[in-house]
C-alpha cells in the first residue's frame, strides 16, 4: 500500500507576511462587522449569540441574510436555501484552487478552506495566474479577516450606533473595488476577457429576473462555462520562486 506524498510545504514566514498584506482591507471588514453586530442585536440576538455566530459562521452576506429571516419562529428550510445560494460561490472558488490543494494533505486542505473568503481567494487566484503558488494567503489573510469580523461584530454589539449605516460612507464598495483590482491585475487573455463579459451579462440578467442572490451563482457558472469549453494549453504556472522558498 503506497503512501501519498504531498509537495506543497507551508511557510510560516509567508503566512505572517500575508496576514499583514491583507491587514488594510480588514479594517473595512471591522466596519461591516459592526453593522452586523448592530443588526443582530436589533433582530433579538444576545451579544454572546451575535459574537458566537460571527466566530463560528464567518460569512458576512449570509449572516445579514439570516437576520432578515430571524424571528420567534425560524423557517429552517428557507434559511438553509438562502445561505446555500449566497455561499455556493465557494464551490467554484474551492475548485479553482484545486491545482494547489491537491498537493496539500487532506487535514490541512479542509482546515484552510474554513478561512476562505472572497478577498484572500482573489489574491491567491491572481498569484497563481502569475506563476506563484500561494496558499499562505488563505491562512494568513483569512486569519486577519476572521479576527476583524469578530472584532467588528463585538464593536457593533456594544457601540453599533456609532456606525449604523456603513453604506452612507461608501464602505460597501470597498470589497468590490478590491476584487475588481485583483481581477484587472491578473491574466487578461481573450479567454479571460470573454469569461468576464459572459459572467457579467449573465449576472445582470439573473439579478433582474431571478430570485435574490441567484445572480452570484448564475454569473459564476456562466463565466466558468467559458473556461470549461475554451481550454488553453501550457497554462500551468511555474513552481514558486527559489528566492521565496529559500527565505528563513
Amino acid at each position: 500500500m503506497s503512501v501519498a506524498s504531498y509537495s506543497y510545504q507551508f511557510q510560516l514566514r509567508k503566512v505572517r507576511s500575508e496576514f499583514f498584506r491583507l491587514l488594510p482591507i480588514s479594517l473595512f471588514v471591522v466596519a461591516f462587522g459592526a453593522a452586523f453586530g448592530l443588526a443582530a442585536i436589533q433582530a433579538g440576538l444576545t451579544p454572546l449569540e451575535s459574537i458566537l455566530m460571527s466566530t463560528t459562521v464567518f460569512a458576512g452576506a449570509s449572516q445579514f441574510a439570516v437576520m432578515d429571516l430571524w424571528g420567534a419562529e425560524v423557517s429552517v428550510l428557507p434559511l438553509m436555501a438562502v445561505v446555500f445560494a449566497i455561499n455556493s460561490r465557494h464551490l467554484l472558488m474551492g475548485a479553482s484552487l484545486y491545482p494547489m490543494l491537491k498537493d496539500v494533505p487532506p487535514g490541512q486542505r479542509y482546515g484552510l478552506l474554513l478561512l476562505l473568503t472572497d478577498a484572500n481567494w482573489a489574491v491567491s487566484a491572481q498569484d497563481y495566474q502569475n506563476g506563484r503558488r500561494n496558499l499562505e494567503v488563505i491562512v494568513g489573510g483569512g486569519l486577519v479577516l476572521w479576527l476583524a469580523w469578530i472584532v467588528g461584530t463585538s464593536l457593533g454589539v456594544y457601540f453599533g450606533g456609532l456606525l449604523a449605516n456603513p453604506k452612507a460612507l461608501g464602505l460597501d464598495m470597498v470589497l468590490g473595488c478590491f476584487l475588481l483590482a485583483m481581477a484587472l491585475g491578473g491574466n487578461k487573455s481573450p479567454r479571460v476577457l470573454v469569461a468576464w463579459f459572459v459572467a457579467g451579462v449573465a449576472s445582470l440578467a439573473a439579478w433582474k429576473w431571478l430570485p435574490p442572490n441567484m445572480h452570484v451563482v448564475v454569473g459564476a457558472m456562466a463565466g466558468g462555462a467559458v473556461g470549461l469549453f475554451w481550454l488553453e494549453t501550457n497554462n500551468t504556472p511555474a513552481e514558486p520562486d527559489e528566492e521565496v522558498n529559500g527565505d528563513d
